[in-house]
């Protein structure tokens, strides 16, 4: 927030999701080389770059229901992406949703925080 004015472009979980699409397509396009690249111009570490990568890596149904989640605009997001990161390594999907499943009970999105 600056002046007392939220942002117009949402910040947390839709841009990293959204960001790991758009990296995607600029290495598959031949515009970037590789990660390693992306980083650079980034100004993040390869590791991070990598952390945003993997967002893609989860089921379409999941990335779905992260970006629909009510945006928390008092204290924090009630997921974390932290919390996603195993999720998003795991590459079978039908073990993904398991995972993400135990993190929603466990989590669960409170409307009053929203």
């Amino acid at each position: 927030m600056q002046d007392g004015v939220a942002p117009s472009t949402p910040s947390g979980r839709v841009p990293r999701i959204t960001l790991a699409h758009r990296c995607h397509r600029l290495i598959q396009d031949g515009t970037i080389i590789n990660q390693s690249e992306l980083a650079h111009y980034g100004q993040i570490s390869t590791t991070r770059m990598t952390q945003i990568m993997w967002m893609d890596n989860l089921a379409p149904d999941i990335q779905e229901e992260i970006l629909f989640l009510p945006n928390t605009v008092k204290g924090r997001d009630p997921i974390k992406e932290a919390e996603i990161r195993p999720i998003a390594k795991t590459l079978d999907w039908k073990q993904q949703r398991k995972m993400w499943r135990a993190i929603k009970d466990t989590q669960p999105v409170n409307p009053s925080q929203t």
